[in-house]
């Protein structure tokens, strides 16, 4: 059996109880050393033998989940964040189907829900912004021609960029030529959850300057929108004025 975890945004005790169960048990851990806190390696148990699927490929992971499958024992795929996103399982579920292993996905804490933590924000705010557009720029990974930052930016929405942070001048130039404001409110997160995080505020048009004067140029997220700054109506959800399935509304 293979089980997909995702080992949270970077703090060890950010994965799930039933990801830190999988860890546990594992008889063979292969996790994107790259990305994964290495702490979460402390949760294996003795003879769990461990790989670094930052130094390996696709054929070469699959060749040690077949030899775990032909002894009998039990493998986990730790990815970080949450799997589902940017987390290229895809490709290595469709070679399990063909294979007849079976496997499961435990979801994680994606990095954009840490980095909406570390700011303390909502990215969903009433009278602000109601949808959240997770994209990336186009760099060694092309992007379909429809999800151009350039065509995304005219929904004047929340937006987070994964895998972004070494193409911010690029990025500069799409969102403000698809109709964000140059002086739109920016954050950079880098590392979020981690003993290392960093948190740099700027607006659109600065986000390249402020990631080259912190040194950043991986592992952050790039959040764009007025939701970092503006000012934002009640939501209903708690006005006395309305009623909800739980409450009748008060004068």
């Amino acid at each position: 059996m293979v089980h997909i975890v995702g080992a949270g945004c970077g703090a060890p005790d950010l994965i799930t109880l039933r990801g830190k169960r999988l860890l546990e048990e594992a008889d063979v851990i292969i996790y994107a050393g790259s990305l994964v806190n290495k702490e979460l390696l402390n949760y294996r148990k003795d003879g769990c033998r461990i790989y670094d699927s930052a130094e390996m490929t696709l054929e070469e992971i699959i060749s040690v989940i077949r030899d775990a499958e032909d002894s009998g024992l039990t493998t986990v795929r730790l990815h970080t964040g949450d799997p589902s996103l940017y987390g290229a399982i895809g490709e290595q579920m469709k070679k399990l189907g063909e294979l007849g292993i079976e496997y499961d996905i435990t979801p994680g804490v994606s990095s954009f829900s840490g980095a909406a933590a570390s700011l303390k924000t909502e990215y969903t705010l009433p009278d602000v912004s109601q949808t959240v557009i997770i994209t990336r720029a186009a760099g060694k990974t092309p992007v379909p021609d429809r999800e151009s930052l350039r065509s995304l930016a005219s929904h004047g929405a929340t937006m987070v960029l994964f895998l972004s942070a070494g193409l911010l001048g690029k990025v500069t130039d799409e969102l403000i030529s698809g109709g964000y404001k140059p002086e739109t409110p920016a954050a950079i997160v880098y590392k979020a959850s981690w003993e290392d995080e960093k948190i740099c505020r700027c607006t659109v048009a600065e986000l390249k300057k402020t990631a080259e004067e912190n040194g950043i140029s991986k592992t952050a997220i790039i959040a764009v929108g007025d939701f970092l700054e503006s000012e934002f109506s009640r939501s209903h959800l708690y006005d006395p004025r309305f009623s909800t399935g739980f409450r009748e509304a008060k004068e």
